[in-house]
Protein backbone atom coordinates (compact mmCIF):
# COMPACT_ATOMS: atom_id res chain seq x y z
CA UNK A 1 0.00 0.00 0.00
CA UNK A 2 0.93 3.51 -1.16
CA UNK A 3 2.10 5.80 1.31
CA UNK A 4 1.98 9.68 1.64
CA UNK A 5 5.39 10.77 3.21
CA UNK A 6 6.64 14.49 4.44
CA UNK A 7 10.17 14.87 5.08
CA UNK A 8 10.48 17.98 6.91
CA UNK A 9 14.47 19.20 5.92
CA UNK A 10 14.46 17.49 2.83
CA UNK A 11 16.70 18.91 1.09
CA UNK A 12 19.49 18.25 2.60
CA UNK A 13 22.44 15.21 2.46
CA UNK A 14 20.57 12.47 3.05
CA UNK A 15 16.79 13.73 2.28
CA UNK A 16 16.89 13.79 -1.26
CA UNK A 17 18.10 9.68 -1.06
CA UNK A 18 15.50 9.17 1.14
CA UNK A 19 13.38 10.79 -1.16
CA UNK A 20 13.99 9.54 -4.10
CA UNK A 21 13.43 5.59 -2.49
CA UNK A 22 10.25 5.88 -1.33
CA UNK A 23 9.15 7.86 -5.09
CA UNK A 24 10.69 4.47 -6.58
CA UNK A 25 8.51 2.54 -4.50
CA UNK A 26 5.25 4.23 -6.15
CA UNK A 27 5.07 6.32 -2.45
CA UNK A 28 4.26 9.87 -2.57
CA UNK A 29 7.09 12.15 -1.09
CA UNK A 30 6.56 16.10 -0.37
CA UNK A 31 9.47 17.48 0.92
CA UNK A 32 9.73 20.73 3.08
CA UNK A 33 12.77 22.64 3.84
CA UNK A 34 13.90 26.30 4.28
CA UNK A 35 16.37 25.64 2.21
CA UNK A 36 19.09 27.41 4.66
CA UNK A 37 22.08 26.39 2.80
CA UNK A 38 20.75 27.45 -1.07
CA UNK A 39 20.62 23.68 -1.64
CA UNK A 40 17.13 22.68 -4.07
CA UNK A 41 19.52 21.84 -6.88
CA UNK A 42 19.63 18.81 -4.86
CA UNK A 43 15.78 17.85 -5.44
CA UNK A 44 16.42 18.31 -8.91
CA UNK A 45 16.05 14.84 -9.99
CA UNK A 46 12.90 13.95 -7.74
CA UNK A 47 11.12 16.49 -10.08
CA UNK A 48 10.32 13.89 -12.48
CA UNK A 49 8.59 11.97 -10.15
CA UNK A 50 4.58 13.22 -10.56
CA UNK A 51 3.82 12.44 -6.79
CA UNK A 52 6.75 14.75 -5.76
CA UNK A 53 6.11 17.88 -4.47
CA UNK A 54 8.31 20.72 -2.56
CA UNK A 55 7.57 23.28 -0.31
CA UNK A 56 9.70 25.83 0.90
CA UNK A 57 9.09 26.96 4.28
CA UNK A 58 9.99 26.28 8.38
CA UNK A 59 9.30 23.76 10.19
CA UNK A 60 8.85 26.79 12.91
CA UNK A 61 5.99 28.07 11.49
CA UNK A 62 2.84 26.17 12.48
CA UNK A 63 1.55 27.23 9.55
CA UNK A 64 3.27 26.23 6.91
CA UNK A 65 3.75 23.06 9.45
CA UNK A 66 0.06 21.91 9.12
CA UNK A 67 -0.80 22.99 5.54
CA UNK A 68 2.16 20.61 4.69
CA UNK A 69 0.59 18.16 6.57
CA UNK A 70 -2.47 17.77 4.36
CA UNK A 71 -2.90 14.02 3.22
CA UNK A 72 0.09 12.64 4.98
CA UNK A 73 0.36 9.39 6.74
CA UNK A 74 3.96 9.53 7.61
CA UNK A 75 6.31 12.25 9.17
CA UNK A 76 10.31 11.83 8.40
CA UNK A 77 11.84 14.37 10.57
CA UNK A 78 15.85 15.25 9.40
CA UNK A 79 15.60 19.19 10.26
CA UNK A 80 18.06 21.09 12.15
CA UNK A 81 21.53 21.96 11.87
CA UNK A 82 23.62 19.04 11.73
CA UNK A 83 27.25 18.70 13.26
CA UNK A 84 29.16 19.93 16.14
CA UNK A 85 31.19 22.66 13.77
CA UNK A 86 28.22 24.41 12.54
CA UNK A 87 26.23 24.22 16.06
CA UNK A 88 29.38 24.98 18.22
CA UNK A 89 29.88 27.83 15.30
CA UNK A 90 26.45 29.60 15.76
CA UNK A 91 25.08 28.43 19.05
CA UNK A 92 22.10 30.98 19.26
CA UNK A 93 20.65 29.83 15.69
CA UNK A 94 21.22 26.10 17.13
CA UNK A 95 19.00 26.73 19.86
CA UNK A 96 16.34 28.63 17.66
CA UNK A 97 16.37 25.77 15.49
CA UNK A 98 17.36 22.79 17.13
CA UNK A 99 15.61 22.89 20.18
CA UNK A 100 12.82 25.40 20.19
CA UNK A 101 11.98 25.32 16.23
CA UNK A 102 12.19 21.46 16.34
CA UNK A 103 10.39 21.14 19.86
CA UNK A 104 7.31 23.23 18.58
CA UNK A 105 7.38 21.03 15.62
CA UNK A 106 6.92 17.89 17.50
CA UNK A 107 3.89 19.44 19.61
CA UNK A 108 2.16 19.50 16.20
CA UNK A 109 3.08 16.33 15.30
CA UNK A 110 1.90 14.60 18.16
CA UNK A 111 -1.41 16.08 18.08
CA UNK A 112 -2.06 15.04 14.59
CA UNK A 113 -3.61 11.34 13.35
CA UNK A 114 -0.08 9.91 11.65
CA UNK A 115 0.56 6.41 11.23
CA UNK A 116 3.98 7.55 12.29
CA UNK A 117 6.52 10.11 13.27
CA UNK A 118 10.16 9.32 12.65
CA UNK A 119 12.95 11.62 13.95
CA UNK A 120 16.18 11.30 12.98
CA UNK A 121 18.65 11.28 15.81
CA UNK A 122 22.64 10.38 16.34
CA UNK A 123 24.88 7.67 17.47
CA UNK A 124 27.00 10.62 18.33
CA UNK A 125 24.72 10.88 21.58
CA UNK A 126 26.98 7.95 23.06
CA UNK A 127 29.76 10.33 23.48
CA UNK A 128 32.69 8.93 25.27
CA UNK A 129 32.83 5.07 26.03
CA UNK A 130 35.55 3.33 27.61
CA UNK A 131 37.39 0.72 25.22
CA UNK A 132 35.59 -2.25 24.73
CA UNK A 133 32.20 -1.31 25.57
CA UNK A 134 29.61 -1.65 22.51
CA UNK A 135 26.70 1.29 23.05
CA UNK A 136 23.23 -0.66 22.78
CA UNK A 137 19.85 1.46 22.95
CA UNK A 138 19.44 1.52 26.89
CA UNK A 139 23.71 2.46 26.82
CA UNK A 140 23.97 5.70 29.00
CA UNK A 141 24.00 8.79 26.94
CA UNK A 142 26.68 11.46 27.85
CA UNK A 143 26.61 13.94 24.65
CA UNK A 144 29.73 16.44 24.36
CA UNK A 145 28.27 18.93 21.97
CA UNK A 146 25.71 21.21 21.61
CA UNK A 147 24.27 19.29 18.54
CA UNK A 148 24.01 16.02 20.31
CA UNK A 149 22.86 17.62 23.48
CA UNK A 150 19.45 19.06 21.50
CA UNK A 151 19.61 15.78 19.88
CA UNK A 152 19.19 14.02 23.46
CA UNK A 153 16.71 16.67 24.55
CA UNK A 154 14.67 16.35 21.69
CA UNK A 155 14.52 12.35 22.09
CA UNK A 156 13.18 12.95 25.81
CA UNK A 157 10.73 15.30 24.61
CA UNK A 158 9.42 13.06 22.35
CA UNK A 159 9.61 10.10 24.00
CA UNK A 160 7.64 12.21 26.99
CA UNK A 161 4.42 12.26 24.08
CA UNK A 162 4.48 8.56 22.84
CA UNK A 163 1.58 7.96 25.10
CA UNK A 164 -0.89 10.01 23.51
CA UNK A 165 -2.69 7.87 21.06
CA UNK A 166 -2.90 9.84 17.79
CA UNK A 167 1.02 9.66 18.32
CA UNK A 168 3.37 6.99 17.30
CA UNK A 169 7.06 8.06 17.49
CA UNK A 170 10.39 5.90 16.33
CA UNK A 171 13.68 7.53 17.27
CA UNK A 172 16.91 6.58 14.15
CA UNK A 173 19.81 7.74 15.74
CA UNK A 174 21.91 7.26 12.51
CA UNK A 175 25.90 6.51 12.71
CA UNK A 176 28.06 8.74 10.52
CA UNK A 177 26.92 9.62 7.30
CA UNK A 178 29.04 8.66 3.97
CA UNK A 179 28.42 8.10 0.38
CA UNK A 180 27.42 10.13 -2.66
CA UNK A 181 24.40 12.21 -2.98
CA UNK A 182 22.67 14.86 -4.70
CA UNK A 183 23.52 17.28 -2.05
CA UNK A 184 27.34 16.04 -1.48
CA UNK A 185 28.88 16.85 2.03
CA UNK A 186 32.86 16.81 2.37
CA UNK A 187 32.78 17.57 5.62
CA UNK A 188 31.97 13.94 6.78
CA UNK A 189 35.05 11.93 7.69
CA UNK A 190 35.05 9.22 5.63
CA UNK A 191 33.92 11.78 2.32
CA UNK A 192 36.75 14.02 3.76
CA UNK A 193 39.08 11.83 4.03
CA UNK A 194 38.93 10.61 0.61
CA UNK A 195 38.64 13.50 -0.75
CA UNK A 196 41.80 15.39 1.10
CA UNK A 197 43.74 12.00 -0.11
CA UNK A 198 42.43 11.76 -3.34
CA UNK A 199 43.81 15.27 -4.04
CA UNK A 200 46.70 14.49 -2.27
CA UNK A 201 46.64 17.30 -0.04
CA UNK A 202 48.36 16.68 3.40
CA UNK A 203 45.95 15.50 5.84
CA UNK A 204 46.07 15.44 9.71
CA UNK A 205 43.70 12.71 11.22
CA UNK A 206 43.63 13.84 15.06
CA UNK A 207 43.15 11.06 17.93
CA UNK A 208 43.70 7.92 14.88
CA UNK A 209 42.25 5.11 17.30
CA UNK A 210 39.00 6.37 18.31
CA UNK A 211 36.02 4.65 16.98
CA UNK A 212 32.84 5.54 14.89
CA UNK A 213 30.18 4.15 13.14
CA UNK A 214 29.50 4.89 9.85
CA UNK A 215 26.53 3.95 7.27
CA UNK A 216 25.99 4.70 3.70
CA UNK A 217 23.33 7.13 2.53
CA UNK A 218 21.87 4.69 0.62
CA UNK A 219 21.91 2.38 3.77
CA UNK A 220 19.78 5.48 5.51
CA UNK A 221 17.24 4.96 3.28
CA UNK A 222 16.53 1.62 3.57
CA UNK A 223 16.81 2.20 7.19
CA UNK A 224 13.31 4.74 6.81
CA UNK A 225 11.64 2.82 4.71
CA UNK A 226 12.01 -0.21 6.72
CA UNK A 227 10.49 1.79 9.34
CA UNK A 228 7.90 3.19 7.75
CA UNK A 229 6.88 -0.08 6.33
CA UNK A 230 6.85 -2.06 9.31
CA UNK A 231 3.55 -2.77 11.78
CA UNK A 232 2.85 -0.31 13.78
CA UNK A 233 3.37 -2.00 16.92
CA UNK A 234 6.91 -3.08 15.70
CA UNK A 235 8.48 0.51 15.96
CA UNK A 236 5.83 2.08 18.06
CA UNK A 237 8.33 4.50 20.76
CA UNK A 238 11.12 2.55 19.99
CA UNK A 239 14.74 3.80 19.46
CA UNK A 240 16.75 2.33 17.07
CA UNK A 241 21.04 2.49 16.34
CA UNK A 242 20.73 2.68 12.53
CA UNK A 243 23.56 1.20 10.90
CA UNK A 244 25.71 -2.20 11.61
CA UNK A 245 28.61 -3.52 13.19
CA UNK A 246 30.50 -4.39 10.17
CA UNK A 247 30.82 -0.38 9.74
CA UNK A 248 32.20 0.34 12.99
CA UNK A 249 36.07 1.74 12.56
CA UNK A 250 38.59 3.83 13.95
CA UNK A 251 39.88 6.72 11.98
CA UNK A 252 42.91 4.90 11.66
CA UNK A 253 41.42 2.18 10.05
CA UNK A 254 39.08 4.49 7.57
CA UNK A 255 42.59 5.75 6.14
CA UNK A 256 44.03 2.37 5.51
CA UNK A 257 40.74 1.15 3.91
CA UNK A 258 41.52 4.44 1.88
CA UNK A 259 45.34 3.43 1.04
CA UNK A 260 44.00 0.56 -0.82
CA UNK A 261 43.09 2.35 -3.15
CA UNK A 262 44.62 5.88 -3.04
CA UNK A 263 48.41 6.61 -1.53
CA UNK A 264 48.29 7.77 1.71
CA UNK A 265 51.76 9.04 2.00
CA UNK A 266 50.61 12.75 2.78
CA UNK A 267 48.61 11.48 6.15
CA UNK A 268 49.92 12.49 9.15
CA UNK A 269 48.75 11.22 12.19
CA UNK A 270 48.42 13.06 15.67
CA UNK A 271 46.83 12.84 19.28
CA UNK A 272 44.91 15.24 21.44
CA UNK A 273 42.21 16.96 18.89
CA UNK A 274 39.36 18.86 19.86
CA UNK A 275 37.04 16.61 19.63
CA UNK A 276 37.76 13.39 21.82
CA UNK A 277 34.44 11.54 21.11
CA UNK A 278 35.01 7.46 20.72
CA UNK A 279 32.32 5.29 20.52
CA UNK A 280 31.46 1.78 19.06
CA UNK A 281 28.27 1.00 18.94
CA UNK A 282 25.70 -2.57 18.66
CA UNK A 283 23.41 -2.12 15.92
CA UNK A 284 21.65 -5.76 16.70
CA UNK A 285 18.68 -4.65 17.71
CA UNK A 286 17.80 -2.88 13.83
CA UNK A 287 19.28 -6.20 12.31
CA UNK A 288 16.45 -8.61 14.63
CA UNK A 289 14.20 -6.44 14.81
CA UNK A 290 13.87 -4.21 10.90
CA UNK A 291 16.35 -7.67 9.70
CA UNK A 292 18.41 -4.71 8.10
CA UNK A 293 21.81 -5.62 7.00
CA UNK A 294 23.82 -2.50 4.91
CA UNK A 295 24.26 -3.06 1.20
CA UNK A 296 27.44 -0.80 1.36
CA UNK A 297 30.49 -1.86 3.30
CA UNK A 298 32.95 1.45 3.95
CA UNK A 299 35.24 0.20 1.30
CA UNK A 300 32.49 0.28 -1.14
CA UNK A 301 31.35 3.48 -0.48
CA UNK A 302 35.02 4.61 -0.54
CA UNK A 303 35.59 3.32 -4.45
CA UNK A 304 32.11 4.64 -5.10
CA UNK A 305 33.43 8.28 -3.58
CA UNK A 306 36.73 8.21 -5.69
CA UNK A 307 34.62 7.53 -9.05
CA UNK A 308 32.40 10.66 -8.31
CA UNK A 309 36.02 12.60 -7.46
CA UNK A 310 37.11 11.20 -10.82
CA UNK A 311 34.39 12.27 -12.96
CA UNK A 312 33.90 15.73 -11.68
CA UNK A 313 35.58 19.07 -11.10
CA UNK A 314 34.83 19.84 -7.50
CA UNK A 315 34.81 23.27 -7.14
CA UNK A 316 35.91 24.30 -3.03
CA UNK A 317 36.53 27.94 -3.44
CA UNK A 318 34.63 30.01 -0.70
CA UNK A 319 31.80 31.34 -2.42
CA UNK A 320 31.03 27.27 -3.56
CA UNK A 321 32.02 25.46 0.04
CA UNK A 322 28.59 25.70 1.50
CA UNK A 323 27.46 23.28 -1.56
CA UNK A 324 29.49 20.87 -0.29
CA UNK A 325 29.01 20.80 3.37
CA UNK A 326 27.47 22.84 6.50
CA UNK A 327 29.91 25.16 6.92
CA UNK A 328 28.17 28.28 7.28
CA UNK A 329 24.73 30.13 7.55
CA UNK A 330 23.82 33.37 5.91
CA UNK A 331 21.96 35.30 9.38
CA UNK A 332 19.81 38.36 9.07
Amino acid sequence: MSKTVLLIGGAGYIGPVIAEKLLANGDSVIVLDNLIYDNKYALENLFRFDKFQFIQGNMGDDRTLVSSLKGVDHVVILAGLVGDPITKKYPVASTAINEINLQDCIKILSRMELEKVVFISTCSNYGLIPEGDLADESYPTAPLSLYAQSKVAAEKFILSLADKEMFSPTILRFATAFGVAPRMRFDLTVNEFTREVFNRRELIVFDPDTWRPYCHVQDFAEIVDLVLSSPKDRVYGEIFNAGSEVNNFTKRQVINTIAQHVDISKVVFKDKGTDPRNYKVNFSKIREVLNFSPSYSLEKGIVEILSFLQTREIDLSAQNRNMFGNYYLELP
